[in-house]
């Protein structure tokens, strides 16, 4: 049969076909195998070639060695200057617009609720005088001073900073500054005053921007125009006019040095407040002049021995970190265009001085008596009135000249117990607690992480309102399991799933009530473990004082033009305070939170004759301690702790905070009504004190009688009213004297 088949021609055809297909693909993979063996060859003699050269720059030895550690020195350098612009990326966009260097053209005269001058902020306050206009010495004395190579170095001087890194490595303290004049600088321009690496970095990349945009001449007027002198001055100008009482036009070798010297920390070697101290700057400001080779000794021999002496001023310091929380705020106020253009304004504030005053010096004196025995350095107080949101005053921190950093306002610190308000009300919305319901304090646990109490105990059965009194952190936690478990999801009722949307709705309270920064959903939320500020802790808490509206604080209670027109006023071009939550359950919220000072962990906050609620608040690890508390009349956050957060020494809120607190509220509510707190009966009136009742307090320090609200809005509209009346009659003369001209 097969071969019967082979005799077919169509099969003849066929196998003809194959066999040419197959010699096809047997020459195809010939020429594959050809190609591939021409460019094996070809490699191995390019290879061969190459490693004969590479061959003749063979090293070993010592030379090897060097080659190595440039090539890894070069590999980690790029890699590190990509990392270090990407940090400095963000910095950047502070100079993307064209008119960077006038971002603060605003004039701005800051008056207290009482319409008494508090200070200035602005550009026009320090650069009246140009530079070529200031004597010789004053520039040398600086540049001798603070940045001896600014005329020589690109930016960053590498010599003074090595030098300052040995100097202090061999102190192991801080003893000298490595900052040029220009990255000081861009410090002041576009950076904050936090201690971080990437601050640094920011630092650095933007003194060679403004190298790179700016003459050396127009960094120094710059420097000179803009940096903190101490005593509420900016600039080498204003300093001059408070210290001395004249320009920096005319002031003397030992008025400059004097003022050189103020630089580095303004509030230490302020002369109206350490003339001894001021005195001795001053000398070594001299001797650096002499070193720097502007002068001889003999030409400062004068200025030594006849030293400058300051005009007699006031040692009350400024409220500057209330002022620079005000100026942001009516510089933003400026941005949305509710100002108009006039960019010379005075603004009524709502500080009240005396307060502010005692609050400063009561917070340095507790951390000068305890800051030691507890290790805390730094303190933050805001004190606001609950009824609209107007802060009566901020403490930012301890020094504003070595510091302007506000504690207040920009630093972000874990708050602790004092976050559980904001959990035990998110309870009581959902209608399954009252202040008198059981609770458990036991174990509980979520996932892998089981939360302890402060005493490594459990109290077993408590009322709600005995678990807020004593911080009870069990309870906390498993208050936010319940609050998930009363909003069911269909298939996640486990404890994990009910415990997660327990925290969204807890961080939803938190959110209605004026809390703004970031709150990660983790498991310890309950318990504080998410960074606030002291600022905003005091708004949301005002919610509970004013018996369930929010409010924002503010510090612009009034702003006028350059004319004398009243182009902003609080509560007319902002919202009234908005009721966010019903009054009864505010009012539950209150009679638990007066617990914690009656009888709880805040006892020491207690005032005598005025109902007070509020919460402590202490960080794992003592990092940080807070006191936060309200009556019908103010609302005060206090916050202590570290500005490297390191930990203090067992310092709770109950503590010094609370007892801070204390001193400043008795303060506060000396001879003013008393308003009740929500849930509370009106207080009946009584009559003014006298002078000799209030004298006859023995040890507690008095407060100045001051107006009442009602006082300050009746003066308001009287001034008003003259001020329409002083416009009226300018316009009339005006149009008398156009009718005049021929």
């Amino acid at each position: 049969m097969f071969e019967e088949l082979k005799s077919w021609p169509l099969y003849r055809v066929a196998a003809r076909l194959c066999t040419k297909v197959w010699h096809q693909l047997l020459a195809f993979h010939s020429l594959i195998d050809s190609a591939y063996f021409d460019a094996d060859q070809k490699t191995r003699g390019y290879y061969a070639t190459l490693a004969a050269w590479m061959d003749r720059l063979h090293i070993s030895g010592w030379r090897r060695l060097a080659v190595e550690l440039v090539c890894e020195a070069s590999t980690l350098g790029v890699a590190g200057g990509m990392l270090a612009l990407f940090m400095a990326t963000p910095a950047f966009q502070d100079t993307a617009s064209s008119n960077w260097l006038k971002q603060e053209d605003l004039a701005v005269t800051f008056l207290d609720r009482y319409g008494q001058e508090i200070g200035r902020r602005g550009i026009k306050h320090d650069d009246s005088v140009p530079i070529d206009q200031m004597p010789k010495y004053m520039i040398q004395a600086v540049i001798a001073t603070e940045d001896r190579r600014f005329f020589q170095h690109f930016g960053i001087d590498i010599l003074g900073t090595l030098r300052a890194l040995t100097v202090n490595a061999k102190a192991d303290t801080v003893v000298q500054g490595g900052s040029s004049i220009t990255q000081q600088l861009a410090k002041n321009l576009f950076l904050s005053n936090e201690r971080t690496l990437a601050r640094k970095i920011k630092e650095a990349y933007l003194a060679l921007w403004l190298e790179g945009h700016l003459t050396k001449r127009q960094i120094l007027q710059l420097y000179l125009d803009r940096m903190y002198m101490g005593g509420g001055t900016f600039g080498v100008q204003a300093a001059a006019e408070f210290y001395f009482g004249k320009s920096v036009r005319n002031v003397t070798l030992a008025e400059a040095a004097m003022l050189a010297g103020l630089f580095k920390a303004p509030t230490k070697y302020a002369p109206h407040v350490n003339l001894p101290a001021a005195r001795a700057r001053a000398a070594d400001v001299l001797q650096n002049m002499v070193e720097a080779g502007y002068l001889t000794e003999g030409q400062i021999y004068g200025a030594l021995h006849n030293p400058a002496t300051p005009v007699a001023r006031s040692r009350a310091a400024t409220p500057d970190w209330y002022l620079d929380w005000a100026y942001d705020e009516v510089r933003k106020l400026a941005e949305a265009h509710k100002l108009g253009n006039d960019r010379v304004l005075t603004v009524r504030t709502a500080l009240d001085p005396n307060l502010q005053r005692f609050a400063d010096t009561t917070i340095e004196d507790q951390l000068r008596q305890y800051g030691h025995s507890y290790h805390v350095d730094q303190s933050a107080m805001v004190i606001l009135d609950p009824a609209n949101g107007g802060v009566r005053a901020i403490v930012g921190g301890r020094d504003y000249g070595t510091s302007q950093f506000n504690r207040a306002v920009d630093a972000l610190r874990q708050p602790g117990s004092s976050f559980k308000p904001f959990v035990y009300l998110t309870a009581l919305l959902t209608g399954k607690f009252k202040p008198s319901t059981i609770v458990v304090d036991g174990p509980v646990c979520i996932g892998n992480w089981c939360p302890h109490n402060y005493e490594n105990s459990f109290r077993g059965r408590v009322p709600l309102v005995a678990a807020l009194a004593h911080s009870i952190n069990s309870v906390a936690v498993k208050l936010s399991i319940d609050i998930g478990q009363a909003y069911p999801v269909k298939g996640h009722n486990n404890t994990y799933e009910a415990a997660k949307r327990g925290r969204a709705r807890i961080i939803q309270t938190a959110r209605k009530m004026g809390i703004t920064t970031p709150l990660p959903d983790t498991v310890s939320l309950p318990i504080g473990a998410d960074a606030v500020n002291v600022m905003e802790m005091a708004g949301a808490y005002a919610t509970f004082a004013n018996g369930g509206k929010r409010v924002n604080p503010f510090a612009a209670v009034e702003i006028t033009n350059s004319h004398g027109q009243v182009i902003y006023r609080h509560d007319r071009d902002t919202p009234p305070p908005k009721r966010i939550f019903n009054a009864d359950v505010i009012d539950e919220m209150v009679s638990m939170m007066k617990q914690v000072v009656l009888a709880g962990t805040g006892r020491n906050a207690k005032l005598d004759n005025t109902d007070v609620a509020g919460k402590t608040g202490t960080t794992n690890g003592y990092k940080d301690a807070w006191f936060i508390g309200y009556s019908g009349n103010y609302v005060g956050a206090i916050w202590f702790g570290n500005d490297d957060d390191t930990p203090t020494n067992r310092m709770t809120g109950g503590s010094l905070p609370a007892r801070t607190w204390h001193e400043i509220m008795a303060y506060a509510h000396q001879g003013i009504d008393l308003k009740p707190l929500p849930g509370d009966p009106p207080r009946p009136a009584k009559p003014a004190p006298t002078p000799a009742a209030a004298v006859a307090q023995p040890g507690v320090p008095q407060r100045p009688p001051s107006l009442s609200s009602a006082s300050v809005a009746v003066l308001g509209t009287i001034a008003e009213t003259a001020k329409a009346a002083e416009l009226k009659k300018a316009s009339s003369t005006a149009l008398t004297h156009f009718t005049d001209v021929p």
